[in-house]
Protein backbone atom coordinates (compact mmCIF):
# COMPACT_ATOMS: atom_id res chain seq x y z
CA UNK A 1 0.00 0.00 0.00
CA UNK A 2 1.49 3.73 -0.82
CA UNK A 3 1.61 5.89 1.84
CA UNK A 4 0.15 9.59 0.86
CA UNK A 5 2.33 12.33 2.86
CA UNK A 6 1.76 16.25 1.57
CA UNK A 7 4.57 18.23 0.67
CA UNK A 8 4.22 22.23 0.78
CA UNK A 9 5.22 25.12 -1.38
CA UNK A 10 6.15 28.67 0.72
CA UNK A 11 7.56 31.59 -0.82
CA UNK A 12 10.94 32.13 1.62
CA UNK A 13 9.75 31.60 5.34
CA UNK A 14 9.50 27.38 5.08
CA UNK A 15 11.99 27.94 7.74
CA UNK A 16 9.86 29.53 10.09
CA UNK A 17 6.22 27.87 9.38
CA UNK A 18 8.12 24.30 9.59
CA UNK A 19 9.45 25.30 13.42
CA UNK A 20 6.48 26.60 13.97
CA UNK A 21 4.36 23.02 13.27
CA UNK A 22 7.03 20.86 14.65
CA UNK A 23 6.20 23.51 18.13
CA UNK A 24 2.14 23.00 17.54
CA UNK A 25 2.23 19.36 16.32
CA UNK A 26 5.07 17.79 17.87
CA UNK A 27 7.35 15.29 15.82
CA UNK A 28 10.79 16.00 14.57
CA UNK A 29 11.47 18.27 11.51
CA UNK A 30 14.51 17.41 9.28
CA UNK A 31 15.59 20.75 7.35
CA UNK A 32 18.26 21.50 4.10
CA UNK A 33 18.73 24.70 2.64
CA UNK A 34 19.68 25.07 -1.05
CA UNK A 35 23.53 25.77 0.25
CA UNK A 36 23.50 22.41 2.42
CA UNK A 37 22.66 19.98 -0.30
CA UNK A 38 25.14 18.27 -2.18
CA UNK A 39 24.56 20.04 -5.59
CA UNK A 40 25.51 23.42 -3.61
CA UNK A 41 27.79 25.27 -6.10
CA UNK A 42 26.79 23.23 -8.77
CA UNK A 43 25.00 26.62 -10.86
CA UNK A 44 22.50 27.40 -8.41
CA UNK A 45 21.67 30.78 -7.97
CA UNK A 46 23.06 32.51 -5.19
CA UNK A 47 19.82 33.58 -4.27
CA UNK A 48 18.12 30.74 -2.96
CA UNK A 49 21.03 29.62 -0.95
CA UNK A 50 19.15 30.18 2.31
CA UNK A 51 16.04 28.75 0.90
CA UNK A 52 14.73 25.77 1.99
CA UNK A 53 15.32 22.85 -0.38
CA UNK A 54 13.72 20.04 1.56
CA UNK A 55 12.02 20.02 5.21
CA UNK A 56 10.11 17.16 6.60
CA UNK A 57 8.32 16.90 10.10
CA UNK A 58 7.62 13.38 10.69
CA UNK A 59 5.10 12.85 12.48
CA UNK A 60 3.46 9.16 13.85
CA UNK A 61 5.32 7.79 10.76
CA UNK A 62 3.16 10.85 8.50
CA UNK A 63 5.22 13.41 6.93
CA UNK A 64 4.54 16.86 6.10
CA UNK A 65 7.32 18.32 3.86
CA UNK A 66 7.97 21.27 2.45
CA UNK A 67 10.17 23.79 0.61
CA UNK A 68 10.59 27.50 -0.36
CA UNK A 69 9.75 28.18 -4.10
CA UNK A 70 12.72 29.13 -6.02
CA UNK A 71 13.28 33.01 -6.15
CA UNK A 72 12.27 34.65 -9.42
CA UNK A 73 9.77 31.83 -10.13
CA UNK A 74 6.05 33.22 -9.70
CA UNK A 75 4.48 31.73 -6.24
CA UNK A 76 0.85 31.33 -7.16
CA UNK A 77 0.04 30.39 -3.23
CA UNK A 78 -1.17 27.34 -1.09
CA UNK A 79 -4.70 27.18 -3.25
CA UNK A 80 -7.21 23.64 -3.17
CA UNK A 81 -6.49 21.41 -0.68
CA UNK A 82 -6.78 21.65 3.41
CA UNK A 83 -4.45 19.60 5.75
CA UNK A 84 -6.61 17.65 7.60
CA UNK A 85 -5.62 16.63 11.28
CA UNK A 86 -7.75 14.39 13.62
CA UNK A 87 -7.54 14.34 17.06
CA UNK A 88 -8.83 11.82 19.73
CA UNK A 89 -10.09 14.51 22.38
CA UNK A 90 -11.20 18.01 21.81
CA UNK A 91 -9.08 19.48 23.94
CA UNK A 92 -5.95 18.57 21.79
CA UNK A 93 -8.15 19.71 18.92
CA UNK A 94 -8.73 22.97 20.46
CA UNK A 95 -5.13 23.47 21.53
CA UNK A 96 -3.87 23.00 18.10
CA UNK A 97 -6.72 24.82 16.16
CA UNK A 98 -5.93 28.11 18.85
CA UNK A 99 -2.55 27.54 17.71
CA UNK A 100 -2.56 27.70 14.17
CA UNK A 101 -5.32 30.28 14.17
CA UNK A 102 -3.07 33.06 15.62
CA UNK A 103 -2.30 35.59 13.12
CA UNK A 104 -4.45 33.46 10.70
CA UNK A 105 -8.08 33.44 9.66
CA UNK A 106 -10.69 31.23 11.03
CA UNK A 107 -12.91 30.11 8.07
CA UNK A 108 -15.21 27.58 10.32
CA UNK A 109 -15.33 28.33 13.65
CA UNK A 110 -14.81 25.69 16.10
CA UNK A 111 -17.21 23.73 17.41
CA UNK A 112 -19.73 20.67 17.34
CA UNK A 113 -20.54 18.72 14.08
CA UNK A 114 -23.06 15.50 13.00
CA UNK A 115 -19.18 13.73 12.42
CA UNK A 116 -17.08 15.29 15.42
CA UNK A 117 -17.47 16.50 18.66
CA UNK A 118 -15.29 19.19 17.62
CA UNK A 119 -14.24 20.64 13.68
CA UNK A 120 -12.75 23.87 12.55
CA UNK A 121 -11.39 24.99 9.53
CA UNK A 122 -8.68 27.94 8.94
CA UNK A 123 -5.67 29.19 7.32
CA UNK A 124 -2.67 30.20 9.00
CA UNK A 125 -0.51 32.78 9.34
CA UNK A 126 1.61 31.09 6.31
CA UNK A 127 -1.48 30.43 3.95
CA UNK A 128 -1.78 26.97 4.71
CA UNK A 129 -5.11 25.73 5.16
CA UNK A 130 -6.27 23.17 7.68
CA UNK A 131 -9.30 21.26 8.84
CA UNK A 132 -9.13 20.15 12.48
CA UNK A 133 -11.19 17.37 14.45
CA UNK A 134 -11.36 16.28 17.60
CA UNK A 135 -13.46 13.24 18.71
CA UNK A 136 -14.45 12.00 15.12
CA UNK A 137 -17.77 9.79 15.44
CA UNK A 138 -17.17 6.24 13.63
CA UNK A 139 -19.03 6.81 10.64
Amino acid sequence: MPMLDAYLIFNGNCAEAMRFYERTLGGNLQMMTHAESPMAGQGASAANADRILHARLSLDGRNLMASDSMMGQPYGGMNGFSLSLIYPTVEEAKRVFDALAVGGQVTMPFGKTFWAEAFGMLVDRFGTPWMINGNVATM
